[in-house]
């Protein structure tokens, strides 16, 4: 298979997503991996290092999706990409479709292959592509919500640790996933005050054995976040519902009960956001103030820490890029439920049924555009 490493043209964006060790694995699989020229500058991999893996460097974008059979991104296809996708390409990166419905529509037009990174999910319920940029976007969570509480950027003047003889700042952290459980350690290990809410009983039995004693463990309701976001200096919104829009569990109103200067991080904004005054923000302008209250809502944290993302991210897609590339995309759908669960849009059919809930549209069930040899649809049972 002819495999495409596109430079990143989101904003700010320096991650890439194959390092050149993953190139040099995936060109040992007799595979020819086409690398646009800087792909890689941003984590610190310079094209050199892609030629000696085994990449061959191309000079743009325009080539790469003329010649590629799969397209391997970091970020969602941008609107100068959209005319480049052809139909059965295979485009296999983060998609986040919930939160737009003109990228979704433009992939139906297309009829290319959509497998998001974030929806490739494991038997157990693990996110397996979304997990170590969960841990890198949780813990530097509470590293920007620390430096927006100082006063020169709009904050309140609060220390998260505190000092001896004074009381430590205050961390709400909504969700207990992979991203609230490493604001948690990072917020707890400063020496704050931290409130992890979520609504799953049993993770909450889970997160009492394993997370310090400054933690404090809560049932998620929305009395209990009205209650906390009047204690909070710093909310970190780390709420997932995969491949759908994070539902809006801090409200404007809420707003008026909150410290002025108190700092509100939104890591679900690239799911549209759990906090209700949330809007995009990129790293050049990450904040804004509504009714006294800083918001970060970054939609590509894990960029600004490109070489930690890029090799977390390569460890994890490497095995799926090369399961699709070995196989092809049919059979790899056939074969594995997670790629299966992975797979958003099939030649012009919604097959993520949380996308298609998103915006009214009709959902198909991946197997069902299983294709045999003679291009005739094979009906099969939908196990995911």
């Amino acid at each position: 298979m002819i495999i495409g490493i596109m430079k990143e043209i989101k904003a700010e964006e320096n991650r890439v997503s194959m390092t050149p060790a993953g190139v040099e694995v995936l060109k040992q699989n007799d595979h020819t991996i086409l690398v646009e020229k800087d792909a890689g500058i941003g984590s610190g991999f310079g094209n050199s290092l892609y030629k000696k893996a085994g990449g061959i460097i191309i000079d743009t974008q325009e080539e790469i999706y003329e010649a590629a059979d799969m397209i391997m991104h970091v970020k969602e296809p941008l609107p100068s990409e959209y005319k480049l996708i052809k139909k059965d390409q295979i485009i296999f990166t983060y998609l986040h479709l919930a939160a737009s419905e003109k990228l979704t529509k433009t992939l139906i037009k297309s009829g290319s292959i959509c497998i998001a990174y974030e929806t490739i999910q494991k038997a157990n319920g693990a996110l397996p592509l979304l997990t170590p940029m969960s841990e890198v976007a949780g813990r530097m969570a509470i590293q920007e919500g620390a430096k927006y509480l100082e006063m020169s950027h709009g904050g309140h003047g609060v220390l998260l640790g505190g000092v001896p003889g004074v009381e430590p700042g205050t961390v709400l952290i909504i969700g207990g996933g992979i991203v609230g459980v490493n604001a948690a350690k990072m917020a707890c290990g400063l020496g704050a005050k931290v409130y992890l809410v979520d609504s799953n009983l049993d993770r909450l039995r889970y997160l009492s054995d394993i997370m310090p004693p400054n933690c404090f463990l809560m049932m998620s309701s929305t009395p209990t976040i009205r209650e906390l976001v009047a204690k909070a200096d710093v909310i970190i919104g780390a709420v997932l519902i995969p491949g759908t829009k994070a539902p809006k569990l801090v409200t404007q109103d809420m707003l008026s009960l909150m410290k002025k200067g108190a700092v509100m991080v939104d890591v679900a904004i690239d799911q549209g956001g759990c906090f209700e005054t949330s809007k995009p923000t990129s790293h050049s302008k990450p904040v804004f103030t509504v009714d006294g209250i800083v918001h970060y809502c970054v939609t590509n944290m894990p960029g600004a820490l490109a070489r930690t993302s890029t090799m977390a991210l390569t460890n994890a897609t490497l095995p799926y890029a090369l399961e699709i590339a070995d196989k092809g995309w049919q059979q790899a759908i056939k074969e594995n439920p997670e790629i299966r669960n992975g797979a958003n849009i099939i030649r012009g059919k919604i097959t993520y049924n949380g996308v298609a809930e998103a915006f009214g549209m009709e959902y198909t069930p991946a197997l069902d555009m299983i294709n045999d040899g003679d291009n005739q649809i094979i009906k099969l049972p939908d196990r995911t």
